[in-house]
This record gives C-alpha cells, structure tokens and sequence, in this order.
C-alpha cells in the first residue's frame, strides 16, 4: 500500500517517491509550508525487485498527472537500467539526479571520489540504520548462519554511514553494524543532500 500526502490548493505538483525517503520529504515539505505538493510513497521494498520500479512509478504518475501541473520523481535509476527515465519521459516528468540515494544524500561528485577511492564500500542512510536488521543483516541469513559473512562482505573494507540527521542513536546503530560486519567505520553527514534543492526548486 502507498501512503499519500495530499493538498486541495490548485497548481499542485506531483510527487512519486521511494519510502524509504518519506521522513527526508515530508521534513522539506514542512519547511516549504503551503506549497502545494501531492505525494505518493511506494514500498521501499521495491529495491528488493528493481525492475518493478518503473512500472510501479508509471501507475502513480498517470493517477497524479490528473491533477497535477508538473511531477516530480524522488528516485534516483535505483537499478532499473534507464526504464525508468523511460517513464519519466512519457509523463514530462524529472527525478533526482544519480544511480540511488547514496549519490544524491552525498552529492554525485563525493560519491565518486568515496566510490573511486575505495570500491569496497558499503553505505547506510538513515533508514537503511534503522531497518539493517530487517533489510540486511537477516535477509543475508546471518543472523543463522555467520560462516556467510566472509562470501558476502569478504571483498568489502568500510561502511560509510550517510546521516541525515544528527542522531546519538542511529550513530550507535550503524557503529554497531560496521562492528558485526567487520568493516572500518566511516561517517559522513549530508542533511537532505540534493533531494532539499530539488523540491524546493520545484516549488
């Protein structure tokens, strides 16, 4: 199921969005006050099934396309190898600008230079903190079976926790999830990164 914010203020802008960004976008909303925005979340359990991605966004746009002057995407390509920029164009809407979250929270030319100087870097966003137990360290089965660490994160070397917030205990969370899978600790705080221009560029 989808949860959605709406407004009945005329010349409102569409927004279809990820989830797992639903606290970032309703803080920058907030901040925007009365700008009109319709927004539509979609399970963050999509980026499980990559590819669903575009077809799911394409239902949602075509319903706030109805009502809607101009619509706005809160994903990056997010896996979906350029179907979804697809669907953008069919619409005339735009998204975020990089491949996922980690780009846009850190900026697109940091996440290159983190990316290019150490490959094997593993990332968490804030809500990645919170659900790692659900999103990650249990869907891996290594809360069963720890001899599958070494196959999964063997190649890995750091975790680089992107906050959002300023958070003591979401800070321990993540140190604690570098710890368990036995990777240097990193932080690095980007607020709302890119997504913060985008939405109230659009408004």
């Amino acid at each position: 199921m989808s949860i959605e914010s709406k407004s009945t203020a005329v010349g409102k802008t569409g927004l279809v969005a990820c989830g797992a960004l639903a606290r970032e976008i309703l803080a920058i909303q907030k901040q925007l006050g009365d700008i009109p925005f319709e927004t539509k979340f979609l399970p963050a359990s999509l980026h499980n099934t990559p590819l669903d991605i575009p077809n799911a966004v394409d239902e949602a746009l075509s319903e706030l396309g109805k009502d809607c002057d101009q619509l706005l995407v809160g994903y990056g390509d997010c896996g979906t190898a350029g179907k979804l920029d697809e669907v953008l164009e069919k619409h005339g809407a735009s998204r975020l600008d990089g491949a996922h979250c980690y780009a846009f929270f850190l900026g697109l030319d940091q996440f290159d230079q983190l990316q290019d100087a150490e490959p094997g870097t593993f990332y968490l966003t804030d809500y990645l903190v919170r659900q790692f137990d659900t999103l990650v360290f249990k869907p891996l089965g290594l809360d069963r079976h720890p001899e599958l660490l070494e196959a999964y994160f063997g190649n890995y070397t750091r975790l680089i926790y992107i906050s959002q917030s300023n958070d003591a205990a979401l800070m321990a969370k993540a140190q604690d999830a570098a710890t368990r899978l036995g990777l240097r600790f990193e932080h690095r705080s980007t607020a709302f990164g890119l997504l913060e221009p985008f939405l109230k560029g659009a408004a």
